[in-house]
């Protein structure tokens, strides 16, 4: 049986452990000293090293007590700000923060729930594979930490990724890819009042821009936005450089790459016609996650649901997550929603409920 208490007791030990991205060493030293109590091997990767944080990636071994292929669970332990001094508060079957902070159930309920299903497994003595859990880094800022993960320490192929807000039951089968955008308009300086037709105004022109371009919802699998806009000096001067801060997300790399293509088509026809030059940049910050319908580890999770007297709810999302690097990487990587509410703003909040089921969900997919 899920031990509430304990789960309970966990968790807002957990939460109350400030882990802003790359800061996350204290929740890494609590995790290592709880696994190693139990005699698991844990192993800390590079990740840390390579992304400029204070840990690595963990990642524990728990060897098998029965048969079937390897599986792996993961969740972040990193949360977004404010989420220093967080202190957790229990109103009825309500967990939510007490003051001016995240909750940070994004995503420290994930990891509470991988080890209280553990504890569940191993006091009814249920036998399961072998079992892989990955607490990671730095998801909220970049998803470094699952972008630099060390794979040869994580040798299951199938993994859960416990990341996504949605009721208990909720399976995310697709995620977009995103490209992080620059755009950068140089035009020619000049004096406003006295000779502005000597001037080239790049504000002009990334104007002309912007005016040509599909933003916001593309269509049902794509959207783009322009999230900053930089430059210019004072009103008397033209101004002759500026910069754009935008991003494209597509559950389709084709309808992804066509959004950049036509939204650099805007720059160059907004260039020719008012003269100047532009540079258009992008990066994909990560791949579209998209799971087969046949995937059988799909098929797996969804009677997992069913034997616990769930409804799997199968879902596309227009966020990333650590699913789509894994994803990327070859592993078959499933999201599931934990039940978190209001991410990523203090008025966060999950219920007991929420907690007890998924776990129950977790343990479900953990036996043989």
């Amino acid at each position: 049986m899920i031990n509430k208490e304990r789960i309970l007791d966990l968790f807002f030990e957990l939460v109350r452990i400030d882990s802003p991205s790359l800061q996350e060493k204290k929740v890494a030293v609590c995790l290592r000293e709880k696994m190693e109590k139990k005699g698991y091997v844990v192993h800390e990767d590079k990740a840390g090293e390579l992304s400029n944080g204070d840990t690595g990636n963990l990642i524990v071994h728990i060897p098998a007590t029965g048969e079937g292929a390897p599986i792996a669970f993961s969740a972040h332990m990193d949360c977004v700000q404010p989420c220093i001094g967080v202190e957790p508060v229990l109103d009825g079957d309500v967990v939510r923060s007490a003051g001016e902070t995240v909750l940070g159930g994004d995503d420290k309920a994930g990891i509470a729930m991988t080890i209280e299903a553990l504890n569940h497994l191993e006091e009814e003595s249920i036998p399961h594979p072998d079992i892989y859990l990955v607490f990671s880094i730095c998801e909220e800022s970049g998803m470094f930490g699952a972008k630099n993960i060390d794979t040869d320490l994580l040798p299951a192929k199938d993994i859960i990724v416990l990341d996504s807000g949605g009721a208990v039951g909720t399976i995310v089968v697709a995620a977009p890819a995103k490209a992080g955008i620059t755009m950068t308009f140089t035009g020619k300086s000049a004096h406003a009042g006295i000779a502005p037709e000597e001037g080239i105004s790049a504000i002009q022109i990334a104007g002309e821009a912007i005016s040509k371009m599909s933003l916001l919802r593309i269509d049902e699998s794509s959207t783009a936005n322009l999230g900053r806009i930089e430059g210019g000096t004072a009103t008397n001067i033209v101004a002759d450089s500026v910069t754009l801060t935008a991003e494209a997300r597509s559950l389709f790399e084709e309808s992804l790459q066509t959004q950049l293509d036509h939204m650099e088509a805007c720059c160059a026809a907004a260039v020719k016609k008012v003269g100047g030059e532009y540079e258009f940049d992008y990066e994909i910050s990560y791949p579209v996650l998209r799971v087969d319908d046949n995937s059988p580890f799909l098929s797996k999770v969804e009677n997992c649901c069913k034997n616990i007297g769930l409804k799997p709810k199968k879902v596309p999302t227009g966020g990333g997550s650590d699913a789509n690097i894994l994803f990327g990487k070859g592993y078959n990587a499933v999201t599931l929603g934990i039940g978190m509410s209001k991410v990523h703003t203090t008025e966060e909040f999950i219920t007991v409920e929420s907690l007890t089921s998924c776990t129950k969900l977790v343990a479900e997919i953990m036996k043989s």
